[in-house]
């Protein structure tokens, strides 16, 4: 069966859950705002989540707009490795503008035939796939960039160099490597990923070295940074306008250097962030995606009438980031917490994570209030009132997320806008702090602003850990969580009618 004169629009996240899991809900309600279809496409490890995400956007009832969302899994993808379901996404493309139906590589479902979609809203890392859906219609298919992460780290990565970005990476490396006969990879990696002490003035933050972007010693594989970011310049400048999952209160002078850069060229720039559920069974739908979902609800239940409100400290670095070369870094900081005598959860998502060591599972198994968990319903956990703070990496959508949940945060940033969040939180905002001795790699030079260098031992990791969690459970914690809470009141107004997300989602779906 063929549907004929429908709107229908293309989604498309790679593998990281903070790319994902925004866009599902945006698919969420576009649906519930205009007669259209989604295509949502997903790879076979997401798949399940990203089944269970996009119920909570729906309430009981509102089944007729569920069935306008497809989610359409692409095939197997290995993690870090997004050019893997290429070929997919490309014949996914081809049948897409043909009007033709479409299998579930995880499911086998044949999903029905829509008619050809008029806009596509792709991951910014998606570079292929843009290319792609741009060829196989013609370019009649609108395609919008999906920027998942702080709008801010786009002036670091993509943004021209009038605007303080790199420019087009792509064409430098090609040049240096005809030059000096070196590999492109090892061209990029090192324009891209290593510092040499540049000053960066990135809108509405203090001045910062490079040296800060980089505050762990994490890698990205050299072949991975080739095959992407010396393109996402360009791909930039192909597509229609982006969209930006940023609250416009949360970082507003980056969103209006960000409508400036793209005004030049007539590109236009939807903010639509927050996108959080709204459904009612949201936190149930949300406990699926855990193995231990039952569990972690239980115990902070047991934590809430045994320690209090507030009481709690979430532990998570996101679907991605681990401390995998300083791992001793993450086990001194539990063991103030559980000297501390604070309730914690810990989740441990990440692929680089590898098995908890069995001193470590032994203590938190006397220590009886902590929880171990791979998975973690993350936005159940900050929502609860047992929950006081939270130890994040400064992923983008943690961060939205746990403003939202009125959290206050204690970064402890690696890579990508992460370090950027970190100074915006405890600096800028002054909604929470910033962990500096937990440095490792380029993170250990002296940061710019105040000289400060990490001093790197356990000892001074300690008694950090002491000092940050004393004020964060005290009397300072107390006046950064009323400035947190204005901004997640601000949040709120987003999408309720004349908000900015509201607004600027429902221009969008005029152009259609």
């Amino acid at each position: 069966m063929t549907i004929q004169s429908e709107k229908h629009i293309v989604t498309l996240a790679y593998q990281g859950w903070g790319h994902a899991r925004p866009l599902i809900q945006l698919s969420a309600r576009l649906v519930k705002m205009r007669q259209l279809y989604v295509t949502f496409f997903t790879t076979n490890a997401l798949f399940d989540r990203a089944t269970h995400e996009l119920a909570r956007g729906f309430e009981q009832g509102e089944e007729a707009y569920a069935r306008r969302v497809r989610i359409v899994s692409l095939g197997e993808a290995p993690i870090m490795s997004p050019h893997a379901v290429d070929e997919a996404i490309k014949q996914a493309c081809e049948k897409l503008v043909a009007g033709q139906a479409l299998q579930c590589a995880k499911t086998g479902k044949i999903h029905d035939a829509l008619p050809p979609p008029q806009a596509a809203i792709m991951d910014f890392f998606a570079v292929n796939a843009i290319a792609f859906i741009k060829k196989a219609s013609g370019n009649a298919v609108k395609v919008y960039a999906w920027y998942s992460g702080m709008t801010t780290a786009a002036f670091m990565l993509i943004a021209p160099e009038k605007f303080g970005g790199p420019g087009n990476i792509r064409i430098k490396a090609e040049e240096e490597a005809a030059r000096t006969g070196r590999s492109f990879a090892e061209i990029v990696s090192e324009m891209l990923f290593s510092p040499k002490g540049k000053i960066y003035h990135f809108p509405g933050l203090p001045p910062m070295s490079d040296f800060e972007l980089y505050p762990q010693d994490f890698t990205i594989p050299p072949d991975v940074a080739a095959q992407i970011f010396p393109r996402m310049y360009e791909t930039f400048q192909t597509c229609e306008g982006t969209f930006f999952t940023s609250p416009a209160p949360y970082e507003p002078e980056a969103l209006e250097k960000a409508k400036e850069w793209l005004g030049e060229t007539g590109r236009s720039v939807y903010v639509c962030g927050p996108l959080l559920p709204r459904g009612s069974e949201a936190g149930s739908n949300e406990a699926k995606q855990s193995a231990k979902g039952a569990e972690i609800l239980g115990f902070l239940d047991t934590t809430l009438n045994t320690s209090g409100e507030k009481s709690l400290l979430y532990i998570s670095f996101g679907s991605m980031f681990w401390p995998a070369k300083s791992p001793e870094k993450l086990w001194a900081f539990l063991d103030v917490v559980m000297e501390l005598n604070i309730p914690f959860i810990l989740s441990h998502a990440s692929p680089f994570a590898g098995a908890i060591p069995e001193d470590v599972l032994n203590k938190v198994k006397a220590y009886g209030k902590g929880l171990l968990s791979q998975w973690s319903p993350q936005q159940t956990i900050l929502e609860h009132p047992a929950t006081g703070w939270f130890v994040t990496h400064g992923g983008h959508n943690s961060v939205i997320e746990s403003v939202s949940a009125e959290v206050p945060m204690i970064t402890w940033p690696f890579h990508a806008d992460q370090p950027l969040n970190a100074v915006r939180i405890s600096e800028v905002l002054d909604i929470g702090y910033q962990l500096i001795e937990v440095r490792t790699g380029h993170g250990t030079h002296p940061l710019h602003r105040d000289g400060r260098k990490p001093v790197g031992t356990i000892d001074a990791l300690k008694a950090e850990a002491r000092d940050v969690l004393a004020k964060a459970f005290g009397e300072d914690g107390a006046l950064k969580r009323e400035k947190l809470l204005a901004l997640a009141r601000s949040f709120k107004n987003e999408w309720e009618e004349g908000g900015t997300a509201w607004r600027d989602v429902h221009a969008f779906l005029d152009t259609l």
